[in-house]
């Protein structure tokens, strides 16, 4: 019988909670909930109004007194209530109301998260009605999932990068050996195309519509697609609409400081990595996960100046969940890798 319990009465769940989206893979069933982290408040009430997909579409569009708020900021929680609130709710939509008893959960957290900031997140599981909480770090989730030996002697590197941080880890012997935690990922690309758009143009965007830029045109390295795109925005100075277009060039160019940053992480982790291991990722790769993994010419930008093979999983924006559920599933194998959370 599984260390995670053998009996589905409350439903063992494996919960990527990330600062973009959180996903929840239920035992035996597969992924259950994809759906952004984001909470809509009533502010005269304090009440929630709508969570994920339906509270997202809220954004930017509410009036004065519904506010949607993202309760986690750069992969840690910002907003305890607001998180718990939200984990409930999603809970609650995979399993239902007819578990007798809570389910057990692992979650996986950034690697760089303080004993504080992993306490909440456990506490906020609890909130939501687990029995029991075990917590994976996101870059050996992230790991398992694309399908990288972490239990093995030989060294693996993954370099995940989610919404708010980016991961950068050396594994073996299902231990990390090497790491980086960088609050720095694909809201920091969003944000850095709002800002030049702004200085550039005179013209407000919202995160929505740089996002969408970004996967559109976006790139990190000179690569063949398409070369230009057209967006509305407020002008500044008139206050009405405004169309302008941006070149790919342009947009590589905004985004340059962060992904600069994210080469520099994944650089430092390697400088102190044992050498022993450094062979065998020069042999083996590194291996790209996460919704900035998608960042066209991100892999050849890496390669490009660190000189080591890089791949991107073959599915990037499910591999922490994924490596989550692998934890779950084959908990007596893969226990080593989780510690349990803090009980309230």
């Amino acid at each position: 019988m599984s260390l995670l319990g053998g009996d589905l009465l409350g439903g063992d769940l494996a919960v990527d909670l990330g600062t973009a989206n959180t996903l929840v893979y239920a035992r035996g069933r597969g992924i259950m909930l994809n759906e952004p982290s984001v909470v809509a408040l009533d502010t005269t009430t304090n009440s929630v109004v709508a969570v994920g997909a339906e509270a997202k579409r809220m954004i930017g569009r509410t009036p004065g007194h519904i506010k949607a708020v993202r309760p986690l900021q750069d992969g840690v929680i910002a907003d305890y209530d607001t998180t718990a609130e939200m984990l409930r709710y999603f809970v609650r939509k995979v399993i239902g109301r007819r578990a007798f008893a809570g389910p057990r959960v692992v979650v996986c957290v950034p690697s760089g998260i303080t004993s504080v900031e992993q306490r909440a997140v456990s506490e906020s599981a609890y909130a939501a009605g687990a029995r029991r909480v075990h917590i994976i770090s996101e870059p050996m989730a992230a790991a398992i999932g694309a399908g990288l030996p972490v239990s093995q002697a030989a060294g693996s590197m993954v370099v995940d990068i989610g919404g708010g941080t980016t991961e950068v880890a050396v594994i073996a012997l299902a231990g990390i050996v090497s790491s980086t935690s960088l609050r720095v990922a694909g809201d920091a690309l969003d944000r850095a195309i709002v800002e030049h758009i702004r200085a550039e143009f005179s013209l407000l965007i919202g995160e929505r519509t740089a996002e969408e830029l970004k996967i559109s045109i976006g790139s990190a390295f000179p690569i063949a697609g398409p070369g230009r795109a057209e967006i509305r925005g407020r002008d500044l100075s008139t206050g009405l609409p405004r169309n302008i277009a941006v070149s790919a060039d342009e947009l590589r160019h905004a985004m340059n400081p962060p992904v600069n940053r994210i080469v520099a992480a994944v650089r430092a982790t390697l400088d102190r990595c044992p050498p022993e291991l450094s062979g065998d990722l020069v042999t083996r790769g590194i291996v790209l996960t996460g919704g900035g993994a998608l960042l066209r010419g991100l892999d050849a930008r890496l390669q490009h100046e660190i000189g080591i093979p890089v791949l991107v999983a073959e599915r990037p924006l499910d591999s922490v969940v994924l490596g989550t559920a692998t934890v779950v599933e084959q908990f007596e194998t893969l226990h080593k890798v989780v510690v349990d959370g803090h009980r309230r």
